[in-house]
């Protein structure tokens, strides 16, 4: 399965920041290739289902699918995979640590996927892979320019 793996630094305490992405309904506020996203479950305890739109504007496309993310506020880590929806297979974790600098958080998120068309060549498949890699690391840029902002 293909995977891509982002990083950053944040100049934002992790409690802060670990709190800021939890909040995935304002996504689409600060991230322009997130449409909407509305959380339809939330157990109490970490466990949550939300609805996704998401656009690829170079391929003029609108991605839906449902998530279900687990939460760690001990650990600071969330594990999240879709349930149902455009991808075929769609997971990957968030990881947010102290950072050596002061008051700072180290974003790790990866992503695994497969997203399956037919006939698709390699060319297509290395795109694909480019622009999730692209997605990946503006999803972290948005979220440090707005953890920054606060």
């Amino acid at each position: 399965m293909p995977t891509v793996l982002s990083e950053i630094t944040i100049d934002s305490p992790p409690d802060a920041v670990y709190a800021l992405a939890k909040d995935v309904e304002k996504f689409p506020d600060f991230m322009p290739d997130i449409e909407s996203v509305k959380i339809v479950k939330d157990d109490g305890r970490g466990r949550t289902v939300s609805e996704w739109v998401g656009k690829i504007r170079q391929f003029n496309r609108t991605l839906k699918w449902t998530e279900e993310d687990f939460w760690n506020d001990t650990e600071r880590v969330c594990e999240f995979k879709q349930t149902k929806g455009d991808f075929t297979e769609y997971g990957g974790v968030w990881r947010f640590s102290p950072s050596k600098e002061p008051n700072a958080t180290e974003i790790e998120l990866q992503v695994d996927y497969v997203f399956d068309i037919p006939l698709i060549g390699n060319l297509i498949k290395a795109v694909l892979q480019k622009l999730v890699q692209q997605n990946a690391d503006s999803i972290l840029q948005a979220l440090k320019k707005h953890a920054e902002q606060c």
